[in-house]
């Protein structure tokens, strides 16, 4: 995501689909901010269609920022607002920058992967959650890694284990400060599982260490949960949200929705993954659908009251 500082005219202003798209959030979510902190369109006049400024998104871009780094989206939000645009340049154009090196970085890793150099790589990976953080760390660095390694597969019929082995040394990164959370901000752990028969667990991995970081207490079930197993962990330990993955179509079956046990309170039940997607006309009026990392941590933190 390019600075915000850079992509709008001054003078220009933005639909909510548009903002949504530069900042890589919902649109819902931006409705929420707007109703719930009142960081929404600052010359919005009622009747009329809203449109977001260059200053409504910058603020915005900060509050993305700040909740990625941790920061409770009431404080973000706080922080956001007070943010004095025309006075604090250097500040804002810091929150919103995109690291200058990460397609660098990005090619480095994988000339790393196609070496089979796993200390380097864990070297780097590293570093970058260290100076970033985990979510930006897997969302521009990870992730394009694995798309790219993914893409030369498909173009050459070559490197499947090269895939293989990167995916292995993100599980161990990512995998490293689960269960370990001193002191988490949740009394009752969130609950994180594949739907049965769903093999590709390493996106839910990197939801669960961006809640570790941020002192969310989770259960993480991982990949090819049975309902059965779901349900029991749901009895058992009633979590205030409940999070599936399912990678492939083939697996989102929306039955697994409905077979959650009934429990006080209810939770809230998000379905993230492609897989979902295909399937949105099925979509069961208790499930939230999500649309990538950040939302998904940001209607978990919604669903703890953080």
């Amino acid at each position: 995501m390019a600075s915000a500082l850079e992509t709008l005219d001054p003078n220009d202003s933005l639909t909510v689909a548009a903002v949504a798209r530069k900042l890589g959030v919902a649109p819902s979510t931006l409705r929420t901010w707007d109703r719930r902190y009142g960081l929404g369109p600052s010359q919005h006049r009622v009747g009329t269609h809203r449109r977001y400024s260059a200053t409504d998104l910058i603020r915005l871009t900060a509050m993305v920022r700040l909740v990625v780094a941790g920061v409770a989206p009431k404080d973000a939000a706080s922080k956001a607002i007070k943010l004095n645009v025309q006075g604090n340049k250097e500040a804002i154009e810091k929150i919103c920058r995109v690291p200058e090196n990460q397609a660098d970085l990005v090619t480095l890793l994988h000339r790393s992967a196609l070496k089979f150099d796993q200390l380097k790589i864990e070297k780097l990976i590293r570093k970058s959650i260290e100076e970033v953080g985990v979510e930006a760390t897997w969302l521009e660095v990870l992730s394009p890694l694995l798309n790219e390694v993914g893409d030369e597969w498909v173009r050459t019929g070559n490197g499947i284990e090269v895939e293989h082995f990167l995916s292995e040394i993100l599980k161990k990164i990512l995998s490293e400060n689960l269960g370990k959370i001193d002191k988490p901000k949740n009394s009752r752990p969130v609950l994180l599982a594949c739907v049965e028969n769903e093999l590709h667990s390493l996106p839910l991995t990197a939801l669960a260490a961006v809640l570790a970081e941020a002192r969310i207490e989770c259960i993480f079930l991982g990949a090819r949960t049975p309902q059965t197993a779901i349900n029991q962990v749901v009895i058992k330990s009633a979590p205030p949200a409940i999070f599936l993955w399912a990678q492939s179509s083939e697996n989102a079956d929306h039955a697994y929705v409905k077979e959650l046990p009934t429990i006080r309170p209810a939770p809230k039940v998000l379905l993230g993954g492609p897989g979902w997607k295909s399937t949105k006309g099925k979509l069961s009026s208790q499930a939230v659908l999500i649309e990538g990392l950040a939302e998904a941590r940001e209607q978990i933190l919604q669903a703890l009251a953080l």
